[in-house]
């Protein structure tokens, strides 16, 4: 009797331990897992956080001002990436007024420390470029002493979407090699109308004709 009770007591004690380890096996698991997810999250925020960043542009591109002709406006600034530039009409000095929600649809053209905006192609010229620093603490670059921006409607190079448009209480231009605000007003759309099949038509059509 005395046998089969140590034979039961040694079973248990072996299923405690094989338990434990079970156990142990599943927390190192998930310790590992924590580890390896860890690096993933941290690379997901940094993409995400370079991705708004002056820092997320190769280097040749960050602070580069260009310019190129765009009718009907004529040569104007354009950044690195060939993205129409503005400034606004409400920066009377050299400090940006464009903040929060302006700021997030109106673009500031950004550099990073240590970084000064470089003239480029088409006529711009260095001596007009600087920067300012926003009450955030970033760089924005200027021209003739105006705060550069992008618009976020602009999809790709060579739209001006911006033009003239009065928006957070100020007209929004794009700007010319001098540093100077362009008026000229956005080319307006084609009219569009209906045509009879007759019209432009003269005379009686003889048989067989085709129009």
């Amino acid at each position: 009797m005395k046998s089969n009770t140590r034979a039961v007591t040694a079973m248990a004690a072996a299923a405690l331990c094989a338990v434990a380890l079970a156990g142990c096996s599943g927390s190192d698991s998930a310790s590992e897992s924590a580890r390896e997810e860890a690096p993933a999250e941290a690379a997901a925020s940094a993409s995400m956080s370079m991705s708004t960043s002056p820092s997320a542009l190769p280097t040749e591109l960050e602070g580069k001002v260009n310019a190129k002709e765009l009718a009907p406006y004529g040569k104007i600034l354009v950044n690195g990436r060939k993205r129409t530039l503005y400034l606004f009409a409400a920066d009377k000095t050299k400090e940006s007024t464009c903040m929060g929600d302006c700021a997030k649809v109106w673009r500031p053209v950004l550099v990073t420390s240590g970084v000064e905006p470089k003239a480029g192609t088409g006529g711009v010229k260095q001596s007009l470029l600087s920067t300012i620093t926003r009450t955030d603490n970033t760089k924005q670059v200027t021209y003739n002493g105006h705060p550069l921006y992008t618009y976020k409607a602009d999809n790709v190079p060579g739209e001006a979407r911006g033009q003239d448009l009065t928006e957070f209480g100020a007209k929004w231009y794009v700007v010319d090699t001098a540093g100077n605000k362009v008026t000229t007003p956005p080319p307006s759309a084609s009219p569009t109308g209906t045509m009879s099949p007759t019209a432009g038509m003269t005379g009686t059509p003889s048989p067989g004709a085709s129009y």
